[in-house]
């Protein structure tokens, strides 16, 4: 499947249904809850806090992988304010600081979330993805893309503070992800 055949589809989707397009193939966006949700809000609020014109956009669609065929729709992307404006569903990565991911209890998250995905923003040269874990309680940090796989990767419990590297730099403080695992 070509990747404009995969937007069309998309498109004619109704709202309730969320597509990716990773690795050559379609797939289901997950199912998000409202514990996911809090977790992405508690980081929009923390970027937000920074005071330097970022803002964390949840579900945000950008073209990924090598040679841009991949269609994936982040749970939250780190990026200037504004920096969306006049894109469409499926926005160019570039100039994007930081993609998150946050699992969900489905039996797709292993290989989309912890294999698929931090390879697509890898590709897309994306500097800095974020892995909040719910299943394993940790939080990994994936940094210095060579444009197949990111070279770095740190992992933490949750309750840790975790850096966040350059260009995003800051701590992140992770005690309050505890309340939002089973």
């Amino acid at each position: 499947m070509e990747p404009r055949e995969f937007e069309e589809i998309a498109r004619c989707c109704p709202d309730t249904v969320r597509l990716e397009f990773l690795g050559g193939r379609l797939g289901p966006g997950k199912a998000r809850d409202g514990d996911h949700s809090e977790i992405v809000a508690r980081l929009q609020q923390q970027s937000a806090a920074l005071g330097r014109g970022l803002w964390l956009y949840p579900a945000r669609g950008l073209v990924v992988e090598r040679y841009r065929k991949g269609r994936a729709r982040a749970d939250g992307v780190l990026a200037p304010r504004k920096h969306f404006a006049g894109q469409g569903e499926w926005a160019d990565p570039e100039g994007v600081l930081m993609t998150v991911e946050v699992t969900s209890y489905d039996d797709d998250t292993d290989m989309r979330d912890r294999v698929e995905k931090p390879l697509a923003y890898a590709a897309a040269g994306i500097p800095v993805h974020l892995l909040i874990d719910r299943e394993h309680g940790t939080v990994t940090v994936y940094s210095g893309p060579d444009g197949e796989r990111y070279r770095d990767t740190h992992t933490v419990r949750f309750g840790e503070d975790v850096v966040l590297p350059e260009p995003v730099g800051f701590a992140l403080p992770t005690e309050e992800f505890t309340k939002h695992v089973r």
